[in-house]
Formats: structure tokens, C-alpha cells, sequence
């Protein structure tokens, strides 16, 4: 009988219902495409700043993280590529050297970092080839060529078809110095890891560095990514105590916890402007009940109780909040589902968002049902909660007071 009534009414007050549903509709779609925007935004940065170098897993020598020395090098790179082939869920191994040397062209003289890598295999393991700002990248065949941070280059001074020398120390601890020629210029983003590294092809720093079948670390690529840390797990039970793999959750954990607490304010800065939109449902649904005083009056002098008046009204704001939420999710969802695969591109701002590590001026959103049934539960619950006290003041006057009001 009060969903009756409650249908009947909401007909009557055919104005007041659509401009109810509009608002509470709008309210949702925004929460659903605000939060789905954000968090995209948030897994754009990370997965960035994973691809860009850093990897998703990284295998070291227990000991290298805390002490990075030569002494605490992966001895036999082979060996544990046969051992993390018996391995399921990998989709790519690469072997990387890392050490610190020495640069120096012209009369200018800059430390900073070379490393070796597989050029093939470190195109599916990170963004270094996709960094590209001139040149070329590297090649398996590549000799003493070397792949430059866009920072790095002008410290140096140096272009495309110069040449650069560096001095270090070799895996035996050995002096090691040569003659590159600049191939390419990169540019990630990251201020220092531009302004600080080079790369060469891994067997030619094998050579020049007597470090053949040694690596600091080796980099795999998950078949599924958000599985890092489960596989980080298989590995290190595959490969025992002597080693330590890492998913990027745990050896990056400084910018997870960023983006965290990012989302934290982000969240927050979402509740205060729909606690004002709270508010405004309930002044709008105050007025409507305030409004319709006289009818609610009539029906209490004619014998219907304030629990029956109650019940009516919430009946109402439940169709209508339910009407609303449904509506407001359908377009909402459409929008998240449409900007998930067709990310936001900002074009024009590319060099702009390399900055913050963005690889491309793009902002995807995420599209899942649970984040959206979660952002339609809340914006139910916040209409119906709205609806409380203005349930409750037309209920405190008394039949003559309600009919009387104006």
C-alpha cells in the first residue's frame, strides 16, 4: 500500500521528482567517473614508473640491496636462467650490470651511472626504446655505443654522433676506461635518473668491465603483473636463501606509499564536495516536504500516524534515490567504460607530463562494478540519510500546526 502511495505522489509531484532524480543522478555519475579517473590516474603513475626502468620484479644477490658491492653480485647468470625457465608465469628475463663511473668529453667531467643491458630482451622489460629523444636505441650488436639521459648529454655537452669517455672499475676490480660514441639521447622524465645514467649493450660492458655471466640484478616481466608479488614469492622459494626477488610493491614502496596517501586527500577532497552535495539534497528535499505540509496535516487529522507518514515519505526518497542512483550509474559506468579504453588524451602537453613521469599526455580511467556499486551505494545512502530530518520536522507539528503551515 505505501509503495502505492509513494509511486502515486511522486507522479503528482512530477517537477519536483525530476529535478530530485536529476540532481542525485548527477551526483553519482560524477562520483563513479571522479574516483575512476583518479585511481587510473594513480595506476597510470605507478605502472609508469615501474615500465620506465625500475621493473615489475627485480632478482638480486641477498646481501646487494643493503651492501651494493661488487661482492655481492648474481656470479652465474645462466644458471639462474635455467632455473627460472622451470618457472610458470614469466613472461621475459632480463640480466642488467649497474656501476658507477666516471664520464668525461671535451673538458667536462660528470659521475654518474653505466649500465649494461640485453637491448632485446630490455624492450619488453621496460620504456627505455620508447624514451627515445634522438638517435636510435640500442642493439644486441652494439659495441661501444652508448644510450644517453637527455640531462647526462647536456652536462656533457655532448649530441648524437659525439663521443664521451668514462674511467670505473671492473667486476674484478680491475681499472676499466673507453671511448663511446653517443647513439642516443633519452628522456624519461625522472630528473635524475636523466641527468645520472647510460646504458650500453651488456656484452660489450661484459667485455669491458670483466663481467662476463655477471648481473646486479634480473629483471622479469610477470605474464600478469599484478601478480608480482605472488611470483616474487615462487622465485624465492625456487631459488632459496642465496638470492632475494622483490615484486615492484616492495622494492618501490616509497612511491606506493606516495601514491597512497595521494588517493588518501584525493578521497578526502571527494568526501567535502559531496558533503556539500548532501547538503544540498537535503535543504531541496526539506523544501519539498516543508512544501507539502499542508497535505501531510490533512492526513494526520484524518488518522494516519507520524510511523505511517514516516514510512510514506521514506518510500519515496527510496524510489526516488533508487530511480536516481540506477540512472546516474548507467551513465556514469558508460563514461568510465568508454574512457578506460579510450584514455583522456591531452595532446600537446606530452613534454609537460614527462615531468611527472607520465609517458604520454593520456588519463585512463578504471573501469570496475565493484568500484561502481561501491560509488552507487554511497550516494544511496547518503540521499536516504538526507531525507531523515526533514522526515522528522514535518512529523513534529501537530495536524492543525502542519495544515496551517506555510
Amino acid at each position: 500500500m505505501f509503495i502505492k502511495i509513494a509511486i502515486k505522489n511522486i507522479c503528482a509531484y512530477r517537477k519536483r521528482s525530476i529535478i530530485t532524480v536529476a540532481l542525485t543522478a548527477f551526483s553519482t555519475a560524477l562520483l563513479i567517473f571522479s574516483s575512476a579517473l583518479m585511481t587510473g590516474s594513480h595506476n597510470k603513475m605507478l605502472a609508469n614508473a615501474v615500465e620506465v626502468y625500475p621493473g615489475y620484479l627485480q632478482i638480486t644477490q641477498k646481501d646487494f640491496r643493503d651492501v651494493p658491492s661488487y661482492d655481492n653480485l648474481i656470479f652465474d647468470v645462466k644458471a639462474m636462467r635455467r632455473k627460472l625457465s622451470s618457472i610458470p608465469g614469466i613472461a621475459a628475463i632480463g640480466a642488467r650490470f649497474e656501476t658507477f663511473v666516471l664520464f668525461a668529453a671535451e673538458n667536462k667531467t660528470v659521475g654518474g651511472m653505466l649500465a649494461g643491458i640485453e637491448p632485446k630482451n630490455e624492450n619488453r622489460l621496460s620504456r627505455l626504446a620508447q624514451s627515445l629523444k634522438e638517435g636510435s636505441y640500442l642493439s644486441d650488436g652494439d659495441a661501444a655505443q652508448v644510450y644517453l639521459g637527455v640531462g647526462l648529454a647536456k652536462k656533457l655537452q655532448v649530441k648524437v654522433g659525439d663521443t664521451l669517455a668514462f674511467v670505473g672499475t671492473g667486476a674484478d676490480y680491475s681499472f676499466s676506461a673507453d671511448t663511446l660514441y653517443v647513439k642516443g639521447i633519452f628522456q624519461t622524465g625522472s630528473f635524475d635518473f636523466d641527468n645520472s645514467t647510460a646504458f650500453v649493450n651488456k656484452a660489450y660492458f661484459d667485455a669491458a668491465m670483466a663481467a662476463e655471466n655477471y648481473a646486479t640484478q634480473i629483471i622479469v616481466l610477470p605474464q600478469n603483473p599484478s601478480q608480482s608479488d605472488a611470483l616474487a614469492e615462487q622465485i624465492n622459494q625456487q631459488l632459496g636463501t642465496e638470492y632475494q626477488a622483490l615484486g615492484w610493491r616492495k622494492s618501490m614502496d616509497g612511491l606506493v606509499e606516495a601514491m597512497e596517501l595521494d588517493s588518501v586527500f584525493g578521497y578526502i577532497s571527494l568526501a567535502i564536495i559531496f558533503l556539500v552535495i548532501f547538503f544540498v539534497i537535503m535543504i531541496y528535499t526539506l523544501l519539498n516536504i516543508m512544501g507539502r505540509s499542508r497535505e501531510i496535516g490533512m492526513m494526520r487529522a484524518l488518522g494516519t500516524t507520524p510511523g505511517q507518514v514516516f514510512i510514506m515519505l521514506w518510500m519515496e526518497c527510496l524510489i526516488l534515490g533508487m530511480l536516481s542512483v540506477f540512472i546516474g550509474g548507467l551513465f556514469g559506468g558508460g563514461l568510465t567504460a568508454y574512457f578506460h579504453f579510450h584514455p583522456i588524451q591531452l595532446s600537446g602537453y606530452e613534454e609537460q607530463f614527462k615531468q611527472y613521469g607520465l609517458m604520454a599526455a593520456a588519463l585512463p580511467t578504471v573501469f570496475r562494478p565493484i568500484m561502481i556499486a561501491r560509488d552507487i551505494l554511497i550516494i544511496l545512502t547518503l540521499s536516504l540519510f538526507a531525507a531523515i530530518y526533514p522526515i522528522f520536522k514535518v512529523n513534529r507539528y501537530r495536524p492543525l500546526e502542519a495544515i496551517h503551515h506555510v
